[in-house]
Order: structure tokens, then sequence, then C-alpha cells
């Protein structure tokens, strides 16, 4: 297999990957997510729902990137076109732990989250990292 139909054949598994979780993801943050935070304390109440926003912009942002390179794969765009900056992976200041501003909110670190959010988390940040890589790989 070249490297060509390798890379085209990564990038279609890893939309297919972030269609998933972004439908998975829609589906717990529109309708058990409202439940899980119900028992909470407010403080970690809105941690929740910060943390649920951050699912949705990690996947907002992956799935645009993976557009761009759908485009490029069906040479509707040039690949000069997808590298340019406004076409790169963004939101690294919220998405990325390491760049964010973690939540700071002192009376929620005794909080646990639903395990299910921590789940769509830790899930979204690996796919975001993945894609963080490849997105670093553009020239």
């Amino acid at each position: 297999m070249s490297q060509s139909v390798a890379a085209v054949t990564y990038l279609r598994s890893t939309f297919e990957e972030a269609l998933a979780l972004t439908r998975e993801s829609r589906d717990y943050i529109a309708y058990q997510l409202p439940r899980d935070r119900e028992p909470l304390e407010p403080a970690a109440q809105i941690a929740a729902s910060c943390e649920a926003m951050r699912v949705t912009a990690r996947l907002t942002q992956v799935m645009s990137w993976l557009l761009i390179q759908r485009a490029v794969e069906a040479g509707e765009i040039a690949p000069e076109v997808a590298a340019a900056p406004d076409n790169r992976l963004g939101g690294q200041d919220v998405c990325d732990p390491l760049e964010a501003a973690s939540l700071a909110l002192d009376e929620v670190q005794d909080q646990v989250l639903p395990p299910r959010l921590d789940e769509l988390l830790a899930r979204s940040l690996t796919l975001y990292q993945r894609v963080a890589r490849l997105d670093s790989q553009l020239t």
C-alpha cells in the first residue's frame, strides 16, 4: 500500500471515529448530562457544563480540520489552502489542557464529574491530540 493510500485510509477512519464520537457526545449532552448534573453541587454543575463545552469545542475543531483534509483529498481545495493558518486546527487555548486555563474552582476539586462525561473528555482529548499531531505535519 502506498504512503498516500495509507494516509487517505487513516484520515477516513479518523473521520469516522470523530463523527461517531460527535454523535455520541451530542446524545449524552442533550439527554443524559442534565440528569447527571442534578445531584451535583452548584459549582460542580458549572464545571460539568464547562467540561461539556470543552468536549464540544474539541470535536468541532477536529471535524472542521478533517473536513478540510477531505476537501484536499477530493481536489476541491489545494493543499496550500489547507495549510493556511485559518484552516489549521484551532482552539488550543480551550481544547488542550496543557494550554487551557483549567477550571480553578477550588470548591469543585472535591467533586467528581459524571463518569460518562469523564470518558467523553478523555476520548475527545485523545482524538484532538492525534489530529494536532497530524496538523503539525502540514507545511
